[in-house]
């Protein structure tokens, strides 16, 4: 048995991913488990996962977990984690796997989480991750800073109403970015029961379906919408397209680029910004928030940024 750097776990709705990295970043082992619901559930799936890690050695620093909801980094609870059947709790989620595990850890939002692992992989230290998931999200990255906000909502945009007369958010608000611009979104309005949503789609669009080309057409405006918000609050230097949408791949970020190329064509001040060229996607096989929850645990500092 090898003594390694750091542990990251990405606890998600479906499954629960926990990595080993060495001490130059490097994944020595991956495991996956499904992910039980509930706040019994998510203990029994973090020990089995990390039971697991340990055949290959012991971290040197705090297990890293990334989670859904608004973590609270300075008590290390956890709120509004809908998609893990914690919703309506406030949870003291890092305490909990602390004692279950026999070992530190330090909790984070699983965006924020992925957010760190694309600026390491990519090496940039002003980023944002916009996140595509079942939801729409960002996570900021603000010269070499995580950006939480003082309730932990920063980088929340697929909040952001956009049409007074569009379709009911799950927040309650009406017209939501995220109603056109998420997994979920794509879902409806494009039902796919063989294969995500998103590749019979863009497989649809590109094979000339009028009525994909409309949907691929409105989806990608609310990427590109959103990549523009992020361009003009906060200007950071690179934008990487991740969540489960992003396993589209080269296809994705070109379509939004030429989106946003489209819309500076008609207007000289976003073109002047460069939006398009600063938009990236990661490989999908690439467990990018698990690699930003090892991070975590290795430098306890960038859990307090």
């Amino acid at each position: 048995m090898v003594r390694v750097t750091s542990f990251g776990l990405d606890i998600g709705a479906t499954k629960t991913l926990g990595i080993v990295l060495d001490a130059d970043g490097a994944v020595l082992a991956q495991v996956r488990e499904p992910t039980l619901l509930g706040a019994a559930g998510v203990l029994e799936t973090t020990a089995r996962v990390v039971h697991r890690l340990r055949q290959v050695g012991e971290p040197h620093g705090p297990i890293g977990v990334g989670v859904p909801g608004l973590v609270d980094v300075r008590t290390g609870s956890v709120t509004h984690a809908v998609n893990l059947g914690l919703d309506g709790e406030v949870l003291p989620l890092e305490s909990l796997l602390a004692e279950r595990l026999g070992h530190p850890v330090v909790l984070e939002n699983d965006v924020n989480a992925a957010t760190l692992g694309a600026a390491s992989l990519t090496g940039a230290d002003d980023l944002a991750y916009l996140s595509i998931g079942t939801g729409l999200a960002a996570g900021l990255l603000l010269d070499g800073r995580l950006r939480r906000g003082t309730r932990g909502a920063a980088g929340e945009i697929g909040h952001l109403p956009v049409d007074p007369a569009g379709a009911r958010c799950q927040c309650g608000q009406r017209g939501c970015l995220e109603t056109v611009a998420s997994g979920a979104a794509l879902s409806a309005a494009w039902p796919s029961p063989d294969r995500p949503a998103a590749q019979s789609l863009f497989a649809a669009a590109a094979a000339g379906d009028p009525a994909a080309v409309t949907a691929r057409r409105t989806f990608v405006g609310g990427v590109a919408q959103a990549v523009i918000m992020l361009g003009l609050t906060v200007d950071v230097d690179t934008v990487v397209l991740g969540g489960g949408v992003s396993h589209l791949g080269e296809s994705l970020r070109a379509a939004v680029a030429e989106e946003l190329h489209e819309r500076g064509s008609t207007s000289p001040f976003l073109a002047s910004l460069g939006l398009a060229d600063r938009v990236r996607v990661l490989p999908d096989d690439l467990p990018v928030a698990a690699v930003g929850a090892a991070l975590l645990g290795d430098d306890r500092r960038l859990a307090l940024g």
